[in-house]
């Protein structure tokens, strides 16, 4: 019997034929598995960061001195998911993708988390992204960042909150 027949068939995430190491922005979405609930609390239509959180998003922010060759635009780090606007800049070949900065990212955090304590922590295999194509798209997925613990009671326990 063949083992892999056991396992759902899963779309793949990738647009195809697409160089993940244009320069670009590149809209981002990373869950935790299993929709857990780790790194704070939306009150008050904000979020606040519990210690996960804060680690999760001190993370974040040093990307851009371990790969220099990104940017952060928004994000949003929310109790069981993150939203994040990267910007791709290679020059003089040194060439990063999306998926090396966010292999990255995942990995550290996991290490950190971890090490804090919630040892069977993982993050969802994979990663949403979305590729910015023009001002008015950026524009939105900005917004919907920006919004999105204001939502959150309302989309929480819905399963496409996490798409746009």
């Amino acid at each position: 019997m063949n083992s892999k027949k056991n396992y759902p068939v899963r779309k793949p995430t990738r647009l195809k034929e697409f160089d993940y190491s244009n320069n670009g922005y590149y809209f981002i979405t990373i869950c935790v598995q299993n929709n857990k609930m780790i790194f704070g609390d939306v009150e008050n239509e904000k979020m606040k960061l519990n210690t996960y959180g804060k680690e999760v998003e001190k993370i974040l922010l040093s990307l851009p001195e371990r790969y220099k060759q990104i940017e952060i635009d928004y994000y949003v780090i929310m109790p069981n998911h993150f939203h994040g606007i990267f910007i791709l800049s290679n020059e003089n070949n040194q060439s990063v993708t999306i998926s090396n900065v966010i292999g990255g990212f995942k990995s550290l955090t996991t290490i950190t988390i971890h090490k804090l304590g919630i040892k069977d922590f993982k993050w969802q295999r994979s990663f949403y992204d979305r590729i910015i194509r023009d001002e008015k798209e950026l524009f939105y997925i900005r917004q919907y960042i920006e919004q999105n613990p204001l939502r959150w009671e309302i989309e929480k326990n819905n399963p496409n909150n996490l798409d746009l």
